[in-house]
């Protein structure tokens, strides 16, 4: 159980440094089409998990509420929502293709603030996976290894173009591929550590767990609409990030529905 546990939480930052290291090999920037795909994949992937792998095992764990077995998820979702409305109004970052850094005054480097913006993305992430987990390992919240897992393979394979777009930019602003591609991998560690920590709490997590599974949803659906879908939309107009879009939640579906 430990070597699953282990390899769950670390598969999401490993799709992070590996996306992160398109940089060594690449040029300063990504093609716009590119980055588009890229960007509608992860989107989709990230509703797709939000649906299949938090809210509905959020109502099927509530279901000894009857009709009131909705609250929980509705509840822990908006609390998801208020939170990374917080951390957006309260720590300052900088989204890709911005000239405007968000949050309060600072002044933090425009690089730093950069992987602020990206670590931020990555946090709801590595709470998910963490609450999986957790329920998993309690052994009564209805969740399989194998659920667990497509969650994480899920996470990581949407990371790998994450990195890649964080990692480029960095470049194209000045800095070494070298440390492009460190900042790129750090921005997914907050990953790993906040799903060890979540794990480690599941004394705590488990009697609260479609509140926890729903909060993460809510988290990522904010990322969702708040980060990645304006981006899909600057520009000259094209479809293809909507295409992507339902690639990304395609797989994530299958996944869930084959190994959970």
């Amino acid at each position: 159980m430990a070597g699953n546990v282990v390899w769950g939480i670390l598969l999401p930052f490993l799709g992070t440094a590996l996306g992160s290291g398109c940089v060594v090999f690449m040029g300063n920037r990504l093609n716009l089409v590119v980055q588009r795909s890229l960007t509608g994949f992860a989107a989709g992937v990230m509703v797709a998990a939000s649906v299949w792998s938090l809210l509905v095992p959020a109502m099927d764990y509530s279901e000894g509420m009857g009709q009131w077995a909705f609250v929980p998820a509705v509840v822990g979702f908006w609390c998801g929502i208020l939170f990374l409305l917080f951390l957006d109004r309260t720590v300052p970052h900088l989204h890709m293709n911005s000239s405007r850094a968000e949050g309060p005054e600072s002044t933090l480097q425009r690089t730093t603030m950069l992987v602020l913006a990206v670590t931020l993305h990555n946090l709801p992430e590595g709470m998910a996976v963490g609450v999986v987990y957790a329920g998993w390992i309690a052994g009564n919240a209805g969740i399989t290894a194998m659920a667990a897992l497509a969650l994480s393979l899920g996470i990581a394979i949407q990371n790998f173009p994450e990195g890649a777009i964080i990692s480029m930019p960095l470049r194209a602003e000045g800095v070494s591929r070298s440390r492009a591609f460190l900042y790129g991998t750090l921005s997914g560690a907050v990953e790993p550590l906040g799903a060890a920590l979540t794990i480690l709490a599941a004394g705590i997590v488990v009697p609260i767990l479609p509140y926890l599974l729903s909060f993460a949803a809510g988290a990522m659906i904010y990322v969702v609409v708040e980060e990645l879908i304006p981006e899909l939309s600057e520009g000259v107009h094209s479809n293809v990030g909507t295409v992507f879009f339902a690639a990304g939640f395609t797989v994530m579906m299958a996944l869930d529905v084959a190994l959970g």
